[in-house]
């Protein structure tokens, strides 16, 4: 964000897991992405041992997670985020905070579509931005790949 101050920057953190015999495996990813420039990613992983098979508990455990990684960004430290594009906002500089959500509306498609409305007011009650799918990429793109891919360990 330093190098390039005056663009526009989505900061989005986003959770997926993936059941596995004897556990569940949880990937929550955090993105600061560049408008149309690319973007930096790392992601946390949390084993749970136990499968969890009940769609509304795993949906709500994947959007804990990224809550909980969301509240790392408290005032202070979007803050200091903002400060570095402060100067440069008339010149189209931006920050903009989502937390993707692995759900989507349509009900013959999603077994989660019940419970998007309960995870978005979630989302919202922090003051970020929920996105869900088709739009949530962060969530069944970048921390699903983590989340199916047996390469990674499992750590515990």
């Amino acid at each position: 964000m330093r190098r390039e101050p005056q663009a526009t920057y989505n900061l989005i953190i986003g959770t997926d897991g993936h059941v596995r015999r004897g556990l569940t495996k949880i990937i929550t990813g955090i993105i600061i992405r560049r408008e149309n420039r690319g973007a930096r990613a790392c992601y946390q992983q949390v084993i749970i041992p136990r499968e969890i098979m009940s769609v509304r508990d795993k949906l709500s455990k994947e959007t804990s997670l990224s809550e909980e990684i969301a509240c790392y960004f408290d005032d202070q430290k979007r803050s200091q985020l903002e400060d570095i594009l402060l100067p440069f906002v008339y010149h189209g500089a931006a920050l903009d905070n989502f937390i993707h959500i692995d759900a989507g509306h349509d009900k013959a498609v999603s077994r989660t579509a019940l419970y998007v409305s309960e995870m978005v007011d979630r989302v919202e009650s922090l003051g970020w931005l929920p996105v869900i799918k088709p739009d949530s990429y962060e969530a069944y793109s970048y921390a699903d790949r983590y989340s199916k891919n047996s390469r990674i360990p499992v750590w515990g």
